[in-house]
């Protein structure tokens, strides 16, 4: 009797947007388990470079999610390389915190940017799941009758969005909504397709959360505690009053807020501080191994898992 778990050595999976973050730590996991990776990411990206590091087992292909010539060339390279495609793990995706009108300043969000937040997250997801089916539609189905994965990323957000980010959390929402009607869709093809909803993870896109940290502060109590603590705020140097509302806060309270602005480890620690455990942000190893284990579990199928330490974030 074969066995219900599937190994990940020897398959071939495809991590876009690789080249850093949830995709790069999702790459390193499977190559140390012994899986072939393409990583597929913008031209200007250090996509190479991480290939390279990662070792003979690991391509770069080139692309943008959202071109429909540079995703059908990465797929043909990857069909070319290694005769076939497993899985596909969809990580490449941006981030665009503005309130849709902003009341106080009588200034309304982009309208490019809402836009560009949407085509990146959700048609470029589509683009890629599209030209991935059709590669994975070519493998012979297994003792299962099953062809391959696709791993979609939302958030949070999806279930939680913060003041300032509709666009985000729309964009999200709509990855954690694609996920039954694809899985349904593939089924007869015997291709499933997950969904990971990450919370707080140490990724280059905590760099666009400086801002809302000022919101959440108003709201969290242990962000206040935090706040408190004579050993954090010894630390302190300098300040800018204008980035907070200086009447809401002691000058103590200023002067680390902004601290935290201008000190990405400093954000990282008050972040970790809203997860109520383990009380930390989320390494994206942690999300490699999930998406490993989804490729294993073939009974994983049209659902979306909540990767967040049990965190809820705050208005």
């Amino acid at each position: 009797m074969s066995s219900a778990i599937r190994s990940t050595k020897g398959l071939v999976t495809v991590v876009t947007g690789a080249a850093s973050g949830l995709g790069h730590g999702t790459a390193a996991r499977l190559i140390n388990q012994g899986a072939k990776v393409a990583i597929l990411d913008l031209p200007t990206s250090k996509g190479e470079e991480v290939a390279k590091q990662l070792g003979k087992n690991c391509i770069f292909t080139p692309a943008d999610v959202t071109s429909e010539s540079d995703v059908k060339a990465a797929f043909a390279k990857v069909k070319s390389e290694f005769g076939r495609v497993d899985g596909v793990v969809n990580c490449a995706g941006i981030a665009y915190a503005f309130k849709l009108y902003n009341f106080k300043k009588g200034k309304m969000a982009e309208l490019d940017k809402i836009q560009r937040t949407l085509n990146v997250n959700v048609i470029g997801t589509f683009n890629v799941i599209r030209h991935g089916a059709e590669v994975m539609g070519q493998n012979p189905k297994d003792d299962m009758n099953q062809r391959g994965v696709f791993i979609n990323t939302a958030s949070v957000a999806a279930f939680d969005g913060q003041t300032g980010q509709s666009a985000y959390s729309a964009s999200k929402g709509a990855i954690a909504a694609i996920t039954l009607p694809l899985a349904r869709d593939f089924a007869d093809d015997g291709i499933r397709v997950m969904t990971i909803a990450p919370g707080l993870f140490d990724t280059p896109m905590l760099s666009s959360l400086p801002e809302k940290v000022i919101i959440l502060i108003t709201q969290n109590a242990s962000a206040k505690s935090y706040l408190n603590n004579e050993m954090t705020c010894a630390t302190i140097r300098s300040f800018s009053a204008n980035r907070v509302h200086a009447n809401a806060y002691t000058e103590k309270n200023v002067y680390e807020v902004n601290w935290m602005i201008s000190e990405p480890c400093a954000v990282k620690t008050y972040l970790g501080q809203l997860v109520p455990n383990p009380n930390r942000i989320g390494n994206p190893e942690e999300y490699g191994a999930l998406v490993q284990h989804i490729l294993e579990n073939r009974y994983l199928n049209g659902e979306v898992i909540r990767l967040d330490g049990s965190l809820r974030m705050p208005p």
